[in-house]
């Protein structure tokens, strides 16, 4: 074949390869919630976004020693039972587009120790224009009843552009009483686009 036939086809087989892609993922800041183990600080690249108190990086704090499912860390949120609980929120490197669909995966436990704050609580998962107004709410687990480590899928439709996300740790709803629970979350890393169903 000539050369010119040759570089046409490369062309048009590289075009049809682009065509295909979904796009490229949006990685989150320290999705592993690497850190030096220590309760009251959130992690590099995170921000407390509520004003109850701050997540922990863990193991270690609060009689809490699984093993991270990614690098050394991962990170503990608590519920209470005077209705207030703990969230984080990270700035996107890349903001979440609107009407878009998005997937993404992470892995989620329970601590049975946590100081007290045994409860099964629930993963949310927010979309934010700034770290402290939770606008559109993404995802959300079952109550997380389970000691050791599991991984969740979600997919989620935005309705918005979101620079922002905001993580909770939230009540089982609906529930007559707010109580004592925990989550534990690693390897949380990126979002990538997803077909619409």
């Amino acid at each position: 074949m000539s050369r010119k036939i040759l570089t046409s086809l490369f062309i048009c087989f590289f075009a049809l390869g682009l065509w295909g892609q979904k796009g490229p993922k949006i990685w989150l800041p320290n999705g592993s919630f690497e850190g030096a183990p220590r309760d009251a600080l959130h992690p590099e690249g995170w921000e407390s976004s509520s004003y109850n108190s701050t997540p922990d990086i863990l193991p270690g704090p609060w009689g809490v020693y699984q093993r991270p499912t990614d690098g050394n860390t991962f990170m503990g949120l608590i519920c209470r039972e005077d209705g207030t609980f703990e969230s984080v929120a990270a700035k996107l490197p890349k903001a979440l587009k609107k009407d878009k669909c998005y997937k993404f995966e992470l892995d989620l436990s329970r601590s049975q120790a946590y100081a007290g704050y045994t409860g099964a609580a629930c993963f949310r998962l927010w979309g934010a224009k700034t770290a402290e107004e939770p606008l559109q709410l993404l995802a959300s687990s079952a109550p997380i009843a389970h000691y050791e480590w599991k991984t969740y899928q979600f997919n989620f439709i935005t309705k918005a552009k979101y620079s922002y996300i905001i993580i909770e740790c939230y009540y089982k709803t609906p529930t007559l009483l707010p109580y004592r629970g925990n989550i534990l979350i690693d390897r949380f890393l990126y979002f990538e686009y997803c077909e619409r169903a």
